[in-house]
């Protein structure tokens, strides 16, 4: 049996004589892309480094110096620019060159991760001037001399980049943020070198230490072992439960008494006494008398001249090593952190 055949269908562009035209092509908003947008997130919990004695080897791994000063979030926004530091709070009012930089990227939406920094006359980053230009902790002071050493992009002109690999974050930042730049936000280079000789050139400088980063690595928040830190210099937190007093430094201030965490409580761990200049001394020794208590917090053993304190200040310490019964040896007091800098008393494992 046949069928008869099917009605033709219309031609699939119109009839031959009929004009063809195109849907007007409407003028692109930079501020607003075409393209499906990823909302972006109001704060994005950083990815910290894994503390480890050696560098990594394999080709897997990429080597940054590592930079010590505030962790920094900066978004920036159509309506405006925002400076977030790692425990959340908004610090866009203490950076203002740093804001007003953020503004003259050229992107429309971006979120930068990278660690706010004043550099000494060798070029080092330097935490003791950077907590000076902000008034120490606590203060309300603003900081022109800080520049973001920009090492991250989590979110580019709309979309979410912490699920994308590091390689790739790293191709759209150095675009956005060119290497060599003098300016107020500036890349933090990654460095062609083997981990140990690198480690090796950054001790030789007085530097504290490198940075580690798995190149395939997507960007997952908290010390998931991402990224690696390997210090020369160890330099950590730890709680100042009192003072030894003196008639001969600055601010009356012998050896500070320090103590760190173990197994959820406080131990005492040693004292430092130097570090300390005639201004930050002074600062302290202000933060310190608010806080006078009569029994220490924590078994400091037999101290004389000693004042003891609520274990509220946080003060960060350089050290080189630690004695057979846990102390710290060579130690130097650097300055305190703040509350906002999510402030973190060392862990004894």
């Amino acid at each position: 049996m046949t069928t008869s055949p099917r009605k033709p269908s219309k031609p699939l562009l119109g009839g031959s004589e009929a004009p063809l035209h195109s849907r007007p092509r409407r003028r692109r908003d930079p501020a607003q892309p075409q393209l499906a947008l990823d909302p972006m997130p109001a704060r994005i919990d950083p990815c910290l480094a894994l503390l480890k004695p050696r560098p990594p080897k394999g080709p897997q791994w990429a080597f940054e110096v590592k930079w010590d000063g505030y962790r920094l979030a900066v978004h920036i926004e159509p309506k405006g620019v925002r400076i977030l530091t790692r425990g959340g709070h908004d610090w866009t009012y203490r950076f203002p060159a740093i804001a007003a930089e953020a503004k003259r990227l050229p992107v429309s939406t971006a979120i930068l991760d990278g660690e706010a920094v004043v550099f000494d006359e060798q070029g080092r980053s330097d935490f003791g001037r950077l907590q000076q230009s902000l008034g120490g902790r606590g203060g309300k002071r603003t900081s022109r001399e800080a520049v973001l050493l920009a090492f991250d992009l989590l979110y580019f002109d709309g979309h979410d980049l912490t699920g994308t690999e590091l390689t790739a974050r790293r191709h759209l930042l150095e675009g956005l943020v060119p290497a060599g730049g003098e300016d107020a936000i500036r890349l933090s280079e990654e460095i062609e070198a083997d981990g140990d000789t690198l480690l090796r050139i950054a001790c030789d400088h007085g530097l504290e230490g490198i940075i580690a980063k798995d190149r395939n690595s997507t960007y997952r928040s908290g010390r998931g072992g991402d990224w690696l830190k390997i210090k020369y210099i160890q330099s950590d937190g730890f709680a100042i439960i009192g003072y030894e007093k003196s008639t001969s430094s600055f601010g009356g201030i012998g050896r500070l008494l320090l103590a760190a965490r173990k197994g959820g409580k406080l131990v005492y761990v040693g004292g430092v006494g130097t570090g300390f200049n005639e201004r930050s001394a002074a600062e302290l020794r202000e933060q310190m008398d608010k806080l006078m208590i009569g029994k220490p917090a924590v078994d400091t053993g037999r101290k004389r001249n000693a004042v003891f304190v609520r274990p509220e200040l946080v003060a960060e310490i350089e050290y080189r090593a630690w004695t057979h019964d846990g102390k710290l040896r060579h130690a130097s007091y650097k300055g305190l952190r703040d509350v906002q800098d999510n402030a973190a008393i060392y862990d004894l494992e």
